[in-house]
């Protein structure tokens, strides 16, 4: 019990000493029943209404009103402090870090209690009786639990949750939700399943993973307006696809993994290759998003004009909230023109003379202001600040030596530290220009073999050994896992981050390779493992590499999110105040803690645990 409760509670004896112990009990009850701003008031009225109403030794069935003398005070005296007393506790739980009571041990705030594996199976049942026209949006199949319990794309601990919802539209989404509070039952999201940070990982005491595939349909297209409306399992290389078969020349320019959705990548913040030019997701590339409340509400972020300063941008609110906060249903995304590319390949003697090589390249004005998307092909404007490079990716002499023995590449690369660059422009003679700018400067830094493809498929074949980093990588290492992460520090700050992490890497022994988006300090490392004792190593490496990131000014993660992989990192990165704010922002939004629960919000837990930060009714989680 806190210092203040326990004055509260001395204060409490002392005013009370001779009077019953029900009165007593009546009392404190009406206090405790009073909370918020008007919690003082509320909880002694009740104090005062139930003493009057309640027996108590001599006093019983007799009104203080009518009595004289000495009982009289002592019966004044004891309405009037413990009021005070009570009030004041309403008023101290109120506005506790928790919203609620407090850990008697430590002084800690509570985590939320679920509900009992009873009420889970109640669930479970409402939930089929609710879908019964459709009984394969619900599902308790065993293969189908160990597939959303698990993942490929991490090694942390699986677990099994209770059962897996295919929702078909927001209204089912709606549906879910109330049942999962009626029952308080924890709820994940599940998207295209590629998030590296166990984003979807189930509880330890289960719950229900809603995936969201069977909503991906483009559901409006404005090629007027460059954007479209989708639900959340579109994939972005799907809706790519099919713009270029309708023939509109459009496209949604970022790019993360293979397989990602557009829900999962609003949810993680995430970006990719192309962000040097376009940004991230939280450039406004996701105008407005639908979205289910854990009350069950459905709102609807902001109207789809470009831009708006009507109130909080309650859109990015959203945006790396990773489902914690609520479940999008419907996104409206804007898209960007295609233009003419072509793709460069350059060498250098180490990463440190290539990154320095960025920030000429990028500084020489080589790059795109982010603030705002180009604009529609058939626009007359121009941006003064847009030149054409897309992208800038560092790969080092390992992952080279991946692709060789990787087999997939049309050739055989040398095998050094490199960078590929992406240009863009509305003409060839631009691309030739921008090549010849960047030739220039990465000569001046070291760079040899400065190559720029001579056709489209060139170009095409070259950036595809780029994109198959990941399982180029694995080659290295017969039999190996792979520990995928990201950081992110100020372009300045890219060469001593990168040359400190690849020294830390080889002299633990860890076999890895290095692929950054460079071009805004963005860099990612692929760890190979065998046994237990590798992947310790693996992750002593991954927490030197963060800290020495957010030592430069930078963040435990450019574009993957925080999940539980990253979350015991956000104190020191924030400060404690950021971080309180947004957990505050979290128990107003979701005061039973059922989203998600484990994720994003440090709780001083291993980071391994999915189910940290919470508590099932009767067992501990």
């Amino acid at each position: 019990m806190s210092s203040f409760l326990r004055a509260c509670a001395q204060l409490s004896r002392k005013s009370v000493r001779s009077v019953h112990t029900n009165s007593l009990i009546t009392v404190c009850r009406g206090g405790l029943l009073g909370t918020g701003p008007t919690g003082a008031a509320t909880g002694a009225a009740a104090a005062r209404r139930r003493y009057l109403t309640t027996p108590s030794g001599d006093n019983a069935g007799t009104s203080p009103r009518s009595s004289t003398g000495k009982g009289s005070s002592r019966v004044l005296l004891l309405v009037l402090s413990s009021s005070i007393v009570s009030g004041l506790i309403g008023f101290k739980l109120a506005s506790s870090p928790a919203g609620g009571l407090m850990s008697a041990e430590t002084g800690a705030p509570e985590p939320p209690a679920f509900g009992t594996p009873s009420d889970f199976e109640h669930a479970i049942a409402e939930l089929r009786e609710a879908f019964s026209h459709d009984p394969d949006v619900v599902s308790t199949d065993p293969e189908d639990l160990r597939i959303h319990g698990f993942s490929d794309y991490d090694y942390r601990p699986g677990c099994l949750p209770s059962v897996v919802f295919y929702p078909n539209s927001t209204e089912d989404v709606v549906r879910m939700v109330n049942i999962a509070t009626k029952y308080k039952m924890p709820v994940i999201p599940y998207s295209g399943a590629t998030s590296l940070e166990g984003q979807i990982r189930s509880h330890t005491v289960g719950g229900i993973c809603v995936d969201m595939s069977g909503m991906d349909r483009i559901l409006e297209i404005h090629e007027e307006d460059s954007d479209l409306v989708c639900q959340p399992g579109a994939k972005w290389m799907d809706i790519n696809d099919t713009l270029k078969e309708k023939g509109i020349p459009l496209f949604f320019p970022l790019d993360p993994g293979p397989g990602a959705t557009i829900g999962g990548m609003l949810s993680t913040g995430c970006s990719g290759t192309n962000a040097v030019r376009y940004g991230t997701a939280k450039a406004e590339w996701f105008l407005n998003a639908t979205v289910v409340l854990p009350s069950g509400e459905v709102i609807k972020t902001r109207r789809r004009s470009r831009k708006s300063s009507a109130g909080f941008d309650t859109t990015k609110l959203f945006i790396g909230a990773e489902g914690t906060l609520g479940i999008v249903t419907e996104v409206t995304i804007r898209l960007a023109p295609v233009l003419p590319t072509t793709v460069a390949v350059v060498q250098f003697p180490d990463v440190r003379k290539a990154t320095e090589a960025v920030i000429e390249v990028m500084n020489q004005g080589v790059g795109i202001r982010k603030s705002s998307p180009p604009p529609h092909p058939a626009s007359t404007s121009r941006d003064p600040y847009a030149t054409p490079a897309e992208c800038v990716e560092l790969v080092d002499d390992r992952f080279m030596a991946a692709t060789n023995k990787f087999g997939v590449s049309t050739r055989k690369w040398p095998v050094k530290d490199s960078l590929f660059f992406k240009f863009q422009g509305p003409s060839a003679a631009s691309l030739k220009e921008t090549a010849k700018v960047v030739k220039r400067i990465v000569e001046k830094h070291g760079g040899t073999g400065f190559e720029l493809a001579r056709s489209e498929k060139e170009a095409a074949d070259l950036w595809q050994d780029r994109k198959n980093a990941h399982y180029a990588g694995m080659a290295l290492l017969e039999g190996a896992k792979g520990y995928g992460t990201d950081v992110c520090v100020p372009v300045s700050k890219l060469p001593e981050l990168v040359y400190e992490t690849k020294k830390d890497m080889a002299q633990s022994g860890i076999v890895s390779t290095i692929v950054g988006h460079v071009g805004d300090g963005n860099f990612h490392a692929q760890l190979l493992f065998r046994n237990d004792e590798e992947y310790k190593k693996v992750r002593e490496i991954v927490d030197r590499m963060v800290h020495r990131a957010i030592a430069l000014d930078g963040t435990c993660t450019g574009e993957h999110g925080v999940g539980v992989g990253k979350k015991k990192y956000l104190v020191e990165e924030l400060g404690a105040g950021t971080v309180e704010l947004m957990k505050t922002i979290k128990r107003t939004i979701d005061p039973l803690g059922l989203f998600n629960p484990g994720k994003l919000y440090p709780d001083g837990r291993d980071d391994n645990d999915p189910g940290t930060g919470t508590r099932s009714a009767g067992k501990q989680a």
